[in-house]
């Protein structure tokens, strides 16, 4: 096993370096067009690949499906890993998967057993039915939503992780600039109505979910394998690369999705582009302005 000294030094270059992987492809500055036959192109390059989505987007889903068929088409036959389902359905998953009936059938019963709460499962459905038509493996990767508050409410990784396990997965030594980078974006992506210490302890449930999705790709990585996530996960600078080995992060492609922005949002859009190897610019999806009810909810002090 690695000294602490060696396995901190392997994490601090693996922040560092992660935006430079992008080296090893063609660089892709969003100019080419969102559609499907770019995106198969995207997702050949290697054999993992982190496929980033903005949950709510119909168009992003569409085109991903789009192109994960002609990746199929190809020959290639990855395991399909899911951020939408929780790591202990797998087993009521795989039963549902092997039941009777059509494609169309097994795929709902997927949803089911999935337990059908906080996703528009309409979007992901295609998903699942390539899959079964493809005899793709079908990954449950995300930590749950109650173990993530376990998390959150300790501040810590000890609710979900002992001590060897934390040291192993170099929980025990994150950066403190990688955390408060973290707790930055938690801050803006809750339109700046969260306390600190709300924030900071979101921060434990965020990695959490990436290092147990990181944990649900990694066996299936020698046959290739797509993870379904949001972009967030996805991001070479915070997401599931940091904790990669350099071997792992060779071999994995990291694909934003990023919407359309209003003309005064061009510099953020350039920004996060620089934050995955290759980056897509996607039409927006109109949707009520998120911040709102959280101004409302803090205003009303719940």
């Amino acid at each position: 096993m690695p000294s602490q000294q060696t396995a901190r030094r392997r994490l601090l270059a693996a922040v560092a370096v992660a935006p430079l992987a992008a080296c090893a492809t063609p660089p892709h500055d969003g100019a080419a067009p969102f559609n499907a036959d770019e995106l198969a192109r995207a997702l050949a390059l290697r054999p993992v690949v982190l496929l980033g989505e903005v949950h709510d987007n119909p168009v992003q889903h569409r085109v991903r499906a789009q192109a994960l068929e002609r990746l199929l088409h190809g020959g290639a036959r990855p395991a399909l890993a899911f951020e939408q389902f929780d790591r202990e359905r797998q087993a009521e998953l795989d039963r549902a998967r092997a039941g009777g009936g059509s494609v169309e059938q097994r795929a709902e019963a997927m949803i089911e057993a999935a337990g059908r709460g906080g996703w528009n499962w309409l979007l992901y459905r295609p998903f699942l039915e390539l899959a079964l038509r493809y005899d793709l493996p079908v990954v449950a990767a995300n930590l749950s939503r109650a173990e993530a508050m376990r998390a959150g409410r300790a501040g810590s990784f000890e609710p979900l992780f002992d001590a060897d396990r934390q040291r192993r997965l170099g929980l025990d030594r994150l950066p403190q600039e990688f955390l408060r980078r973290h707790q930055q974006v938690i801050d803006s992506g809750h339109c700046y109505t969260l306390p600190p210490e709300a924030q900071r302890r979101m921060v434990y449930a965020q990695v959490a979910r990436d290092v147990t999705l990181l944990e649900a790709i990694r066996p299936h990585a020698g046959r290739g394998v797509v993870l379904l996530t949001g972009n967030g996960h996805a991001r070479n600078d915070l997401g599931l690369p940091v904790h990669m080995t350099a071997e792992e992060r060779a071999r994995t492609l990291t694909v934003g999705l990023i919407e359309a922005p209003a003309p005064a949002d061009q510099a953020q859009v350039a920004a996060m582009r620089g934050r995955f190897d290759v980056a897509f610019v996607t039409p927006r999806h109109e949707r009520p302005d998120p911040c709102e009810a959280l101004r409302r909810r803090k205003a009303a002090g719940t």
